[in-house]
């Protein structure tokens, strides 16, 4: 067997799982790298190591699979904190590999990189020299497991030495939740009774591989369809009302409202899908289907752990070839097509600025067909799943809203772009304030997408903030930002650019991707901050409904 370093053991058993590596040298992890670039391993660099981890969280978003992010000890490993939370709360797997302490002794710089990692959410596997090898593995098969960001620490002292030999097992193979007996019939009856049937998927149900039988039972059933934000389009077909929650349409929540039976597959149901509370109607009956292992919303009714995928190619066996609510579907496309869709925008505004929903109309025109979109958190982060055709539930990189962060959508879009092997381009759509906070990976993005377009809604200011507390008479200086010439920038680092005053400018736009679209192009939009995202309207009026019951 051919001898490795602790390191190099460490690369070698990732290599079996992943292909690729982002984040920032230092010493703590530099034995690592030069393991993993022998071993073959594709190794993108970042410039701040909040990026390695945002990189490889989006790269599975995007693709899939599997990849790792990679810090140096200390101030390396704490600057990725925020980014590892994100994981943890959005339940993406990814792996950090990071150097830590000796195994002798904390040094005085050295933290609790464990006990940190621990209040994240996020395990810390620390490899020694006798199971470097095994501890890597048991590392990353809890990542896959439990859908989540795990931690593999190299302590300084061994990160060089010879590793143990060591007889690996195979990899285990994912374990399927199916609960055959536990509610399937009782759901097929209801269903096959249903009048006004609903089936509304999530991210579980996308990553599941769900869709095609999904779709199939809602044929069978004459149900109208819809996913969270997460997997949309994932059930586009005849009846699909879009998003729901605070980006779908009024006309669309109407109908949802009105459902008698509602499927939710791998859907948490979370307040902002649910438009805090008023989503469902009082009188419909909430089945869920997850891999769960108890419902996640008191508002289910009935719920059957279980994966999506089986469990609706049992229910269509269950079920006779009738549709029985077509007439459903027939009121549904009427009413969507009576029914106001999102509002268009104004090509006039207070300030003179540009309206984010004008804008994000032209932009739809404009932009690739085959895209793939990230965004970054902040106010603006509705107008793409408003606005914007995204064609399959990868296709749409939220990041941020786990964990209520802004400022990851640089470094998100590093491992987006380096995910796409089939010609799409990667658009990024970010808030000048998030921009502001990643720009160092503006570099690392030129450096590694092969297409790419930057959308920056420009508002100069914290947008979010400005509706939530300006709109109080709480003071805005701390939430105004002095307007930064982005296209200047993007310039410098070797993109594309122009500024967008009027959507006229968007010809530059237009003509770059005309001549191909190769490399990166930036869009500096200068918004107004005049418009409030529905969205935030209706989460304010939920914050100030829910202070008004507890003052009452």
């Amino acid at each position: 067997m051919t001898t490795l370093t602790v390191s190099g053991r460490v690369a070698q058993v990732l290599s079996s799982y992943l292909s690729d590596v982002f984040g920032v040298m230092g010493n703590g992890n530099v034995y690592f790298l030069d393991a993993a670039e022998k071993l073959g391993l594709r190794f993108s660099a970042v410039r701040h190591e909040g990026a390695a981890i945002a990189a490889a969280d989006a790269y599975y978003r995007a693709s899939g699979r599997l990849a790792a992010g990679t810090t140096t000890y200390g101030p390396g490993y704490t600057n990725a904190l925020t980014a590892l939370a994100e994981s943890v709360q959005a339940q993406i797997p990814v792996v950090l590999v990071t150097g830590d302490a000796p195994s002798s002794g904390a040094r005085p710089q050295d933290v609790d990189q464990a006990a940190i990692a621990a209040g994240l959410g996020a395990a810390t596997f620390t490899v020694t020299r006798d199971a470097a090898g095994s501890i890597t593995q048991q590392a990353v098969e809890y990542a896959l497991t439990k859908r989540t960001a795990v931690v593999i620490a190299i302590p300084y002292d061994l990160a060089a030495l010879e590793a143990a030999d060591e007889e690996l097992p195979a990899p285990l193979t994912p374990a399927v939740s199916d609960d055959v007996d536990g509610g399937l019939g009782q759901v097929a009856r209801l269903l096959a009774g249903a009048k006004r049937p609903l089936i509304l998927a999530g991210r579980g149900a996308h990553l599941a591989g769900a869709g095609p039988e999904l779709r199939e039972l809602a044929d069978r059933l004459g149900a109208l369809t819809a996913g969270t934000a997460l997997a949309l389009n994932l059930l586009h077909c005849e009846g699909y009302l879009g998003v729901a929650g605070g980006f779908g349409t009024d006309t669309a929540a109407g109908l949802m409202g009105e459902a008698d039976v509602v499927l939710v597959a791998g859907a948490s149901l979370s307040p902002f899908t649910m438009r805090f509370g008023h989503l469902l109607g009082p009188d419909s009956t909430v089945i869920q289907i997850d891999a769960a292992l108890q419902p996640t919303n008191p508002r289910v009714d009935l719920f059957v752990s279980a994966d999506a995928k089986s469990a609706a190619a049992r229910l269509l066996r269950m079920l006779d070839d009738s549709a029985s609510a077509d007439a459903w579907r027939a009121e549904a496309r009427r009413r969507l097509a009576e029914g106001p869709g999102h509002q268009a925008g104004s090509d006039e505004t207070p300030d003179g600025r540009l309206d984010p929903r004008s804008l994000a109309t032209a932009l739809d025109a404009v932009l690739p067909e085959r895209r793939t979109v990230v965004q970054d958190g902040g106010h603006f982060v509705g107008w793409a799943p408003m606005y914007w055709n995204i064609p399959r539930p990868q296709d749409l990189v939220m990041v941020g809203t786990a964990y209520q962060a802004i400022g990851l959508g640089l470094a998100s879009a590093v491992g987006a772009a380096r995910a796409l092997e089939d010609g799409r381009t990667l658009v990024l759509a970010s808030g000048d304030g998030g921009f502001l906070m990643g720009l160092s990976d503006l570099e690392s993005l030129i450096g590694t997408a092969a297409s790419a377009v930057v959308v920056i809604y420009n508002d100069a200011a914290y947008g979010a903030e400005i509706h939530q507390y300006g709109s109080q008479g709480l003071t805005e200086k701390p939430m105004l930002i002095p307007e930064v010439d982005f296209s200047g920038i993007a310039r410098a680092l070797g993109a594309e650019s122009a500024i967008i005053r009027s959507l006229a400018d968007l010809a530059a736009l237009t003509e770059w991707i005309d001549a191909g679209a190769k490399g990166t192009f930036v869009a500096d939009c200068r918004i107004t901050s005049s418009v409030r995202a529905p969205w935030l309207t209706e989460w304010m009026n939920a914050k100030q409904a829910a202070k008004a019951a507890v003052a009452g």
